[in-house]
């Protein structure tokens, strides 16, 4: 039987809102349980995000200092861009955020134009992103219709609050470092050669896991071999947190593999319960009393 963690899904506005992106997936909710973990690993020297998507765990982690560096990678090539824009361009990002005019005519137009050079290709990332349905970039991905209070398009475009982001982002930049690579090879890479000091934060596209397939309609890279990620781990002696939706098929990979687990009950925008799953090696989260 699986556990309710001790820690509660943390509403999104208690924590310091520090992505770029609305990722699809994303794991704001999560960080009391990732503050907890690094805590306990008495600040690692790097943290591994293999499948960054928004980011939100490496961000938290210099910017908190529960690490010391950061390591992340994407495949998807937009989201890529956007992360190589504003860890290495960032003036540049910058500017061009604050000279754009949102209309639905200039995001069409945008969408419609091959990115001349990396920070345009970010630009028009986080531009789709904060235009586009729950920020899904996938192909056929619809735009935003009434958005909040009516605003359409434009309801999630917020320049002056994504550029102060992005300075926050400048200022731990040196701390991190992003590869556009697959994140499984990468893992299988750091694992072949595991450091006491290392801590891996997996948070992988589900479909295909208990037969659930919304990663297709999500993302653009969404096929992970589940069972090889779980095995891989264990063939390991690495400090790991992932996560996962509860399914049949993952609860049976964690007692194959004598992981540990807890649920945390999230509430969809529908209303709808929905059990995440925290897995660790060791029951990090068993005995927490508190957030301190």
């Amino acid at each position: 039987m699986i556990e309710v963690s001790p820690i509660p899904a943390v509403n999104v506005s208690a924590v310091p809102q520090r992505s770029l992106l609305r990722y699809p997936g994303g794991k704001t909710w999560l960080i009391p349980h990732i503050r907890v973990w690094l805590r306990a690993m008495k600040r690692p020297r790097l943290l591994v995000e293999p499948f960054a998507g928004g980011g939100i765990v490496s961000l938290t982690a210099v910017m908190e200092n529960l690490a010391e560096e950061s390591l992340m990678a994407e495949l998807d090539k937009d989201v890529a861009a956007l992360w190589k824009a504003a860890l290495y361009f960032g003036p540049d990002l910058a500017n061009r955020i604050s000279s754009f005019t949102l209309t639905r005519d200039s995001v069409v137009e945008l969408s419609c134009q091959p990115p001349a050079d990396v920070v345009e290709h970010g630009f028009r990332t986080l531009v789709l992103n904060r235009t586009r349905r729950g920020g899904v970039l996938a192909h056929g991905a619809s735009f935003t219709r009434k958005g909040e209070n009516g605003a359409g398009i434009a309801s999630r475009w917020y320049p002056k609050t994504i550029i102060r982001r992005l300075r926050a982002i400048a200022e731990v930049a040196p701390r991190i470092t992003f590869h556009e690579t697959d994140g499984m090879q990468m893992l299988a890479s750091i694992l072949d050669k595991p450091h006491e000091d290392v801590a891996l934060f997996i948070d992988p596209p589900y479909t295909g896991a208990g037969g659930k397939r919304a990663g297709k309609r999500l993302y653009a890279h969404n096929d992970v071999d589940h069972a090889r990620l779980f095995s891989l781990l264990a063939e390991s002696n690495a400090h790991f947190l992932m996560t996962y939706d509860r399914s049949l098929e993952i609860e049976s990979l964690i007692e194959t593999h004598g992981f540990h687990a807890v649920q945390v009950v999230m509430k969809s925008g529908h209303h709808t319960l929905l059990p995440e799953l925290v897995i660790t090696r060791n029951p990090t989260f068993a005995k927490v009393k508190s957030l301190a």
